[in-house]
């Protein structure tokens, strides 16, 4: 008998939703077929089997919100067994007599332990055979494992590897902190507003002036804000939600970043388009505005490699290549595919490919490697009549470029008036990575292939 768990579709993936199951009671699935549809925070992703056998139960509801990763969502059975075979019981007994002889071995008595409990052993490094179960027929469950592993005179500690990173960089002690994962595992989320208590935790006065810092983000209702209960629907968070909440308050209260703002004439780029458009027209490619943005950011960048780069605690990573991240509006929240080496390709590559990602966005079914990564971000708000704006920064990049609409205005040439088409664009810098000096580099060089397209050839 196996159990499939939720798997991590993401680095950053903590739960997901459950949305379609494509198998059922009864099937025999083999290695490579498709169980079900998980959603992330970001996209829609099918999940292959990797193991053999016959589908004996179905742990998780279609449709389930907030499954946690590493939970149980699938029974299977040994593969021996027909798909038609309607009745589930008997399935589990052969797998338990073959596999009678290894607890004997392993933890002396009782059935073995389950996948999922040898990875917590293999993660705090625990002897299972000294655990007493307390399972069916004495078998070590995950309560016995994390109850063993924490009881050693509390020094070990059930924790991600990002969790304990987070810790060691803001000098935490884990061992005070309640986890929120599975199995009571301490993850990223669980380190949030922990800096500020973290320094004095003894002294008295520390601890009445730490309850007022975290009433206003987490006990605080709209009731006792003056907002009457009655006065409006509340609609439950998403994935993309939770997530992009939560990346976004640490990207803005942890990242030092300014803008640096300028207006662009863009009659030049409106007449290039025009010309381009007409010689690509018999192959049905029709080149956009944000096309020629995301070439000319991505030249800049390779014009100013030091302005393509991220900030680690490592050191300052210089990124070889341009990928655009593009931000895309989707139901319940933001994605950005990313347009690869766009520094490489030509602008007919590129509207293809931002027309294709764009649209699979908006249905759920980019890959991972599609929206993963990225070196820069471009957020485009000018059909939409917005002037000008300013973005947060996606970490881990170090700047992101906000468009905003062409319009015409009235500009000073030769010391007389005139019309132009200008749009104004904002560069939001992370100071750790790119200072005033460098944005401002990048921002001429941007600005000079906007209102000369035929720089972008160079």
């Amino acid at each position: 008998m196996t159990d499939i768990l939720m798997p991590a579709l993401s680095p950053t993936m903590e739960e997901g939703a459950l949305a379609k199951w494509l198998v059922k009671v009864g099937d025999k699935v083999t290695s490579g077929d498709i169980l079900a549809e998980i959603e992330t925070d970001k996209a829609t992703m099918e999940v292959e089997a990797i193991d053999e056998g016959v589908v004996e139960a179905l742990l998780v509801e279609a449709g389930a919100q907030g499954v946690k990763v590493g939970a149980p969502i699938m029974r299977l059975s040994g593969g021996d067994a027909t798909p038609a075979a309607p009745a589930p019981a008997p399935a589990p007994a052969a797998p338990q007599a073959e596999a009678a002889p290894a607890p004997s071995a392993e933890a002396g008595s009782g059935l073995p332990p389950s996948p999922s409990v040898r990875r917590i052993a293999a993660e705090q490094g625990l002897d299972l055979s000294t655990v007493a179960g307390t399972g069916r027929e004495g078998r070590v469950t995950k309560g016995d494992a994390l109850a063993a592993s924490g009881g050693g005179g509390g020094e070990r500690v059930f924790a991600s590897p990002i969790a304990k990173r987070l810790a060691g960089e803001r000098g935490l002690e884990l061992s005070g902190i309640k986890g929120s994962g599975p199995n009571g595992r301490i993850i990223e989320r669980d380190l949030e507003g922990v800096t500020a208590k973290a320094p004095a935790p003894a002294p008295a006065p520390s601890a009445e002036a730490k309850a007022p810092a975290a009433a206003p983000a987490a006990s605080v209702s709209l009731e006792e804000m003056g907002i009457p209960a009655g006065s409006y629907d509340l609609t439950p968070l998403n994935s993309i939600q939770k997530i992009a909440g939560r990346r976004l308050t640490e990207a803005a209260r942890d990242v030092p970043h300014f803008p640096l703002t300028v207006d662009l004439e863009i009659d030049q780029l409106l007449e290039a388009r025009k010309a381009i458009n007409a010689l690509l027209e018999k192959d049905g490619v029709k080149i956009s505005v944000n096309d020629m943005v995301i070439k000319a950011a991505a030249m800049a960048l390779k014009r100013n490699p030091d302005a393509n780069a991220s900030y680690t605690p490592e050191g300052i990573a210089r990124h070889h290549h341009a990928d655009i991240s593009m931000a895309v509006a989707i139901d319940g929240g933001l994605i950005t595919p990313i347009i690869r080496q766009a520094e490489l390709k030509s602008l007919g590559q590129i509207a293809t490919e931002a027309k294709d990602l764009a649209e699979r966005a908006r249905l759920r079914k980019l890959k991972p490697d599609e929206f993963q990564g990225g070196t820069f971000s471009v957020s485009n708000l000018g059909m939409f009549g917005v002037k000008s704006f300013s973005s947060i920064i996606n970490p881990p990049q170090g700047c992101i470029l906000s468009v905003g609409a062409g319009e015409q205005r009235p500009v000073v040439r030769n010391g007389q008036l005139a019309v132009a088409t200008v749009m104004t664009v904002t560069l939001t810098c992370d100071h750790r990575v790119v200072d005033g000096a460098t944005g401002a580099r990048w921002m001429q060089s941007f600005k000079t292939m906007i209102e000369q397209p035929a720089a972008m050839l160079g």
